[in-house]
C-alpha cells in the first residue's frame, strides 16, 4: 500500500515536473519568437514579454530589456549622427564653393583687357576678401577638429579675463571703425579665473568676431563679478532673428545667416560651448526684440 502511494506521488511530481518544463520550453519558445520579430523590426519600441513566474526567468528577461534598451538609444543616436553629418558636409560643401566661384569669376574678369586700373585694383580687392573669408572658414573647421580631438588636453591655470578681453579688442579696432560701430568695454578689474590660455583667447576672440558679422550700430563686452564666476556678457543690436532657432544656435550646423550667403559658418558660438565647458563654465545666449545678449560663465581661480 505505501509503495503504491509512493509510486503514485512520484507520478504526480513528475507529471507536475513535465508540465512546468512543457510551459518554461513554451515561454522560451514564445520569447525566442519575439526576439526575432524585434531583430527584424528594430525601429518599433517592442521588448520582450513574459508569463512566467519564475523570479530568475523574469530578472533574465528584465537584463534583455534593458540591453535592447540601450542598443536602440544606441542605434538612434547614430542615425541622428548620421543625419547631421550629411548636413554638416552639405553645408560645407556650399560654404566653400560661394567663395571659389566667386573667386573663379573675378580672376576671370581680370583677363579683360579693356578694364581699367580702377576696375582691376577693385576686382582685385574683392579677390581678397573672398580669400580672407575661405581662409578664415578653413582655419574655423581646422580648429573644430583640434577641439574635439580627444589629444587635444587643455591646461587650466590662473588668466586674467580683462587683459584678454582688452587684448582682443585692440586687435579689432580698425574692424570696429570700419564697420563703424559704436563699442563699449568694461575695463574694470575682475577675479582671475580658471582657463586655457588659448581656449580662453579664441572664446573672447569669437565673442568679437560674431558681434562684426551681424551688430548693426553697437557692441558692449561687461565683466560681472559672482560668487563663483565672472561673467563675460557681450551685447549687440541684430537684424531680425527668428527667436525658434535660439535652441539650436550652439549647433554647428547653423548660422544666423539662414541663406548661407554671406559666407559666414555656424561654427563661432559652437566652439565657445565646446571650450567653455571643457573649462567648467557655461554659456547661454538671449534675444530680446532685436538685442543679442550672450553671457559666458568663467570659473574663478581658487
Amino acid at each position: 500500500m505505501n509503495g503504491w502511494l509512493i509510486i503514485a506521488l512520484l507520478m504526480v511530481l513528475l507529471i507536475i515536473s513535465f508540465g512546468a518544463l512543457l510551459l518554461f520550453h513554451w515561454d522560451v519558445r514564445k520569447m525566442t519568437n519575439q526576439l526575432d520579430e524585434i531583430i527584424e523590426n528594430f525601429g518599433t519600441n517592442e521588448l520582450v514579454r513574459t508569463n512566467t513566474h519564475s523570479k530568475t526567468m523574469k530578472h533574465f528577461i528584465a537584463k534583455i530589456n534593458r540591453l535592447i534598451y540601450f542598443f536602440k538609444q544606441d542605434q538612434q543616436y547614430k542615425e541622428k549622427r548620421e543625419k547631421e553629418l550629411k548636413q554638416e558636409i552639405t553645408n560645407i560643401s556650399h560654404d566653400l564653393r560661394t567663395p571659389l566661384t566667386s573667386i573663379k569669376g573675378f580672376s576671370e574678369l581680370l583677363t579683360d583687357p579693356s578694364l581699367t586700373k580702377e576696375e582691376k585694383k577693385e576686382f582685385v580687392t574683392i579677390i581678397q576678401k573672398k580669400i580672407d573669408n575661405l581662409t578664415m572658414m578653413v582655419d574655423s573647421f581646422y580648429e573644430l577638429s583640434q577641439m574635439e580631438s580627444m589629444d587635444n588636453q587643455m591646461v587650466l591655470e590662473r588668466q586674467l579675463l580683462d587683459e584678454h578681453v582688452i587684448e582682443a579688442m585692440l586687435l579689432f579696432y580698425h574692424d570696429f571703425e570700419k564697420k563703424q560701430l559704436k563699442v563699449h568695454v568694461d575695463e574694470g578689474k575682475v577675479s582671475p579665473i580658471l582657463g586655457d590660455r588659448k581656449a580662453t583667447n579664441r572664446i573672447v576672440i569669437n565673442i568679437i568676431q560674431n558681434a562684426l558679422r551681424h551688430a548693426k550700430s553697437y557692441f558692449t563686452i561687461n565683466l560681472l563679478e559672482e560668487e563663483k564666476y565672472v561673467r563675460l556678457r557681450a551685447i549687440n543690436d541684430v537684424d531680425e532673428f527668428d527667436s525658434t532657432e535660439l535652441n539650436r544656435i550652439f549647433d554647428r550646423t547653423v548660422t544666423m545667416d539662414a541663406s548661407r550667403t554671406g559666407g559666414q559658418l555656424g561654427l563661432g558660438l559652437h566652439i565657445i560651448q565646446q571650450l567653455i565647458h571643457k573649462q567648467a563654465g557655461t554659456v547661454v545666449v538671449e534675444v530680446n526684440e532685436n538685442e543679442f545678449t550672450i553671457d559666458v560663465l568663467f570659473k574663478k581661480w581658487t
